[in-house]
């Protein structure tokens, strides 16, 4: 199901984390007016667009002629691990009319995906705690963008504050909470170390999802056992 009740809790849950995303808004404003964009398009490539991994490396692209395939081809496997992500949430989100599981799964994220899924399996059934938690990280990343992009030279360098760290120790926190068996932790420690060892050869994003190919391989091989 999907409630008004379930979104404001999810914008509750997230809104201390998303405070955060600002930071990282202001910085790929800034980013953008530097590579040419004007202000109008900043923000409506934040507001339309939603993945600041994808956005940042599109701006290298901001020349002509456009290498649209091999553009496309680092957009997929930045944004990859979204099928992953689906994938672990469709016991819940597929239980949705198909217009409302595009609405919530375009606000899908890293952290609201990582808090939601805690929350389905902690008995939660309201899948607006996936689209609460999106819309509140939405909303901070296009104010970030405005910032950054109207006043960022005024601002500096966002990074110099060390707010760039809290999501990561975020999720990290969120992680470590499912480390309750082995079954779990053989496949984190695996796929942390494919991701690791395959980050400075392959292509960006696509160490990840190897790491979390094998992962799984290795999740279930202890599974069985």
């Amino acid at each position: 199901m999907l409630t008004l009740g379930g979104t404001w809790r999810g914008i509750h849950r997230l809104f201390p984390i998303a405070i955060f995303l600002i930071p990282f808004g202001i910085a790929f404003g800034v980013a953008a007016t530097e590579h040419g964009m004007s202000v109008y398009q900043s923000i409506a490539m934040s507001a339309l667009v939603f993945s600041g991994a994808a956005q940042f490396v599109s701006l290298d692209f901001l020349r002509a002629p456009v290498a649209f395939g091999s553009l496309a081809l680092i957009m997929l496997a930045i944004n990859a691990r979204f099928i992953i992500m689906g994938a672990a949430l469709s016991p819940w989100v597929n239980a949705l009319p198909i217009t409302k599981r595009m609405l919530v799964l375009s606000y899908l994220t890293n952290p609201n995906f990582a808090d939601s899924q805690r929350a389905f399996k902690s008995g939660e059934r309201d899948v607006g705690i996936l689209l609460g938690g999106g819309l509140v990280l939405w909303a901070n990343w296009v104010i970030g963008t405005t910032l950054g992009a109207v006043a960022g030279s005024m601002i500096g360098n966002p990074k110099t504050f060390g707010l760039d760290v809290v999501m990561d120790c975020f999720l990290a926190t969120v992680l470590m909470g499912e480390m309750d068996n082995r079954t779990a932790i053989i496949p984190a420690i695996v796929a942390s170390v494919i991701a690791l060892l395959t980050g400075g050869w392959l292509p960006t994003g696509w160490n990840v999802i190897l790491a979390a190919i094998i992962g799984g391989i290795a999740g279930e091989m202890f599974r069985a056992k």
